[in-house]
């Protein structure tokens, strides 16, 4: 009996033992799991911090783009346009408008440094033979450079295509021809068509030049009136292209410049390209609300 006993206190011995040794084995893993937890809870929350500043950094960044530099053009060579009716010397007048060349009717602008123009007419009256009419007409238009619609040659460039392709699509003109002119400015072309009207048969010109950043419209026509004969196309386009050279060098010497119209002056890389667009094809401000010479030319005729 007491031995049965002794052995059944050294089997509880033995299984306090066990337990005692588990749980301090679970005491000291305890903390370690603790420090695991710990140690991973603050690297992660280092991690999302420096990840958060860096996102802020990476966006405050993107929200200050750096500084770019303004857009610039090339300025403009002429600053002025010259005195509208006094472009064409007497003697010019006198060979196109023989009996009125000292009719000149300077044109309305609200800004003569960017538009100017001037009418001319003569009717030479020959009693029961008819008379002869002409009727000239000089207008100016000058750009200046900008940075949304581009530099003044473009734009004087794109404004000189219209005024010729105006030119051509008068309403009722018949036989319309188009000739480019050399030694004129930068570009010119002479438009020439024939008008019928019931006071007559016009012979009308319309010849059109830019030198630099301005351009410059002549409209000259003439007719035999009341059974007088009509005046020779050629004559009064060769008329019309003295008096355009004439006009143009007027331009070049009211801004110090050397005479553009009896010299082929370089053109610009707008004026060599025909598909060379500019930002924009209206003239300044002043300018932008007059009406076409090349069209008004009919209704003048």
């Amino acid at each position: 009996m007491q031995r049965a006993a002794q052995r059944d206190d050294r089997a509880q011995q033995v299984q306090r033992a066990k337990r005692l040794r588990r749980a301090l084995v679970c005491a000291a893993a305890v903390p370690a799991v603790l420090i695991t937890a710990a140690c991973s809870s603050d690297s992660d929350d280092s991690k999302a911090k420096s990840g958060g500043e860096s996102t802020q950094q990476s966006a405050g960044g993107s929200t200050q783009p750096s500084a770019s530099a303004s857009p610039t053009v090339q300025a403009a060579a002429y600053r002025k346009l010259p005195e509208a009716c006094g472009v064409l010397s007497k003697k010019t007048l006198t060979d196109l408008v023989p009996k009125g060349s000292k009719s000149g009717k300077k044109g309305s602008s609200d800004d003569p440094s960017a538009r100017a123009s001037c009418s001319w007419n003569s009717l030479d009256n020959n009693g029961v033979k008819g008379s002869q009419f002409r009727w000239l007409n000089v207008s100016l238009l000058r750009f200046e450079s900008d940075a949304t619609r581009g530099s003044g040659d473009e734009q004087a460039h794109t404004y000189y295509a219209q005024q010729v392709k105006d030119a051509q699509s008068v309403d009722g003109a018949k036989g319309v021809k188009v000739v480019p002119l050399s030694g004129t400015g930068a570009e010119a072309s002479a438009v020439r068509y024939d008008l019928k009207k019931k006071e007559g048969l016009f012979k009308q010109q319309t010849v059109v030049a830019r030198v630099e950043n301005v351009v410059v419209t002549l409209d000259y026509n003439g007719a035999g009136l009341a059974g007088e004969k009509t005046p020779d196309a050629d004559d009064l386009s060769k008329a019309a292209q003295k008096a355009l050279k004439e006009a143009v060098a007027s331009v070049s010497s009211a801004n110090g410049a050397g005479d553009a119209g009896s010299s082929s002056s370089s053109p610009s890389k707008s004026a060599s390209d025909p598909a060379a667009k500019s930002p924009s094809s209206s003239p300044s401000k002043s300018a932008s609300s007059s009406a076409s010479p090349s069209k008004s030319a009919a209704g003048k005729s």
